[in-house]
């Protein structure tokens, strides 16, 4: 009966995560790569501008909200920033950057990708409901994988006999990924 039952147990998570599973592993996935490209948005339009700038001093949080109306730009401001003598504006929508002596610059606009930027959102996202969805997500995932483990008794796949080995370097090799990192 215990044996059934663990069966159960985890062919029944299994199957009601599964959708949520595959949801977090193609999003972790385009996360993991959001430095190399923009999964969740996607260039729409280009535009070449030519402005003038003040000196590097005076360039404020104000003065970049001020330059993105002027530009024709609606959407809300999240950041600007000054790097390698580049003037960047980010916008919810648009980005902007600036050659600092020349005032050249550009404009790129942009969209959501359909599905991938909704994806993403599963781990961004700050909401308590959707928090403690994750928790019990992430206690689910525990269950499924110690029921895993616990599913095969006989034989010399077991978790007891050839498993641990396997778990054990599963925990490792990540710990060593970490500090070769840091």
């Amino acid at each position: 009966m215990k044996q059934k039952l663990i069966r159960n147990i985890h062919r029944d998570f299994g199957y009601f995560y599964v959708g949520l599973i595959i949801s977090f592993a193609f999003s972790g996935i385009l996360m993991n790569h959001r430095q190399v490209w923009s999964p969740e948005k996607y260039t729409v339009e280009t535009k070449i501008i030519q402005v003038s700038l003040p000196d590097k001093s005076q360039i404020s949080e104000e003065f970049a909200e001020n330059l993105g109306k002027k530009l024709g730009i609606d959407d809300k401001m999240r950041r600007h920033s000054i790097k390698k003598e580049t003037f960047k504006i980010s916008f919810e929508k648009h980005d902007v950057e600036i050659d600092l002596k020349t005032g050249v610059g550009e404009i790129v606009a942009f969209k959501k990708t359909p599905i991938i930027s909704q994806t993403m959102k599963l781990h961004k996202s700050t909401s308590n409901w959707w928090i403690y969805y994750s928790d019990i997500f992430g206690i689910s995932l525990i269950l499924i994988a110690i029921t895993g483990t616990l599913m095969i008794t006989h034989g010399k796949n077991t978790f007891k006999k050839r498993g641990w080995k396997l778990a054990v370097a599963g925990i490792i090799f990540p710990l060593i990924v970490l500090v070769i990192l840091s």
